[in-house]
């Protein structure tokens, strides 16, 4: 299955919904789900295990968005964490790592769209 550009922007859609998640619990809106930080339950997570990773693997963007939707998922834990331990200002600022890992997936998305949409 050849991946298009419909996929790609699935991904990116993946990737605001766990931002809004986020935030949610971030502003008390909802309860911390602990799926929410886990790559094997995260929707972009189990995009790339599913869907990417089986036929363009080789592609160093794949294990490159691999690590960085890790490390934004443990960054988002690790907000959460000072949320619930009352150091909610400093929670919410974290809330700008979150979107720098976010651009950075968004950038390895680009490439690797570019790439996979000239192999097509």
């Amino acid at each position: 299955m050849e991946l298009t550009p419909l996929d790609f922007q699935q991904a990116r859609i993946k990737q605001v919904l766990f931002k809004s998640r986020l935030r949610s619990v971030l502003y008390g809106v909802r309860e911390a789900d602990p799926t929410l930080f886990s790559v094997r339950d995260n929707p972009l997570g189990q995009w790339l295990q599913a869907i990417v990773k089986p036929k363009y693997g080789a592609h160093p963007e794949v294990p490159q968005l691999e690590q960085l939707v890790q490390q934004m998922l443990t960054t988002g834990a690790s907000l959460v964490q000072q949320y619930q331990r009352g150091r909610i200002e400093e929670a919410r600022t974290g809330l700008s790592q979150i979107d720098s890992f976010a651009d950075r997936i968004e950038a390895s998305l680009q490439a690797l769209e570019k790439k996979v949409g000239r192999a097509a």
